[in-house]
């Protein structure tokens, strides 16, 4: 989950698994990352419980918003990513699960863990070494260094580096 308070993000990587994970019967599932499309935007509201306006971050012509999907079922979005490929990294603005993959009721592990090693490749794939930086809130600072490897660079600025990029690339897309 996230929340856009002030400056930072404060999603929970829950754990790094190699797709998506069943938290009931702990099968794992493949997954699909791509573009967002104006279709899918009727599910993505606040309505629903999305907690972010996802259509303002779709409207900024210098991001781009992506969806995680489980391979074989694209219309079921399990989490989003916005991103903006600067000039030496890629920023994250926003990253959130879907509604049904948080708390104690959660269908599915994994989805932000996920969504962060999509960046690092798109990092790599730029030719960035895989560095991919976010804003943090104060108390996540330790959870992100824990779970993803990220370095605090100054202020609540996080980098993930690429020794921990490869790790995330290497989990997630084989």
């Amino acid at each position: 989950m996230a929340k856009k308070v002030g400056l930072g993000l404060d999603f929970h990587v829950d754990k790094l698994t190699n797709s998506i994970e069943n938290v009931i019967t702990g099968d794992s599932f493949k997954t699909d990352v791509s573009i967002i499309t104006e279709k899918d935007l009727k599910q993505i509201t606040k309505r629903k419980g999305w907690l972010f306006d996802w259509k303002s971050e779709i409207r900024n012509p210098e991001r781009d918003v992506y969806k995680l999907t489980i391979t074989g079922n694209p219309d079921i979005i399990q989490g989003l990513i916005c991103i903006e490929v600067k000039s030496d990294n890629v920023f994250v603005h926003l990253i959130e699960s879907a509604p049904f993959n948080l708390g104690k009721t959660k269908v599915y592990n994994g989805v932000s863990g996920n969504l962060i090693a999509f960046a690092c490749r798109v990092a790599f794939q730029r030719g960035f070494q895989g560095y991919v930086s976010f804003r943090s809130k104060t108390n996540l600072v330790s959870h992100y260094i824990e779970s993803l490897g990220a370095k605090l660079f100054y202020g609540n600025l996080m980098v993930i580096e690429t020794t921990a990029s490869l790790r995330l690339t290497g989990k997630y897309f084989k």
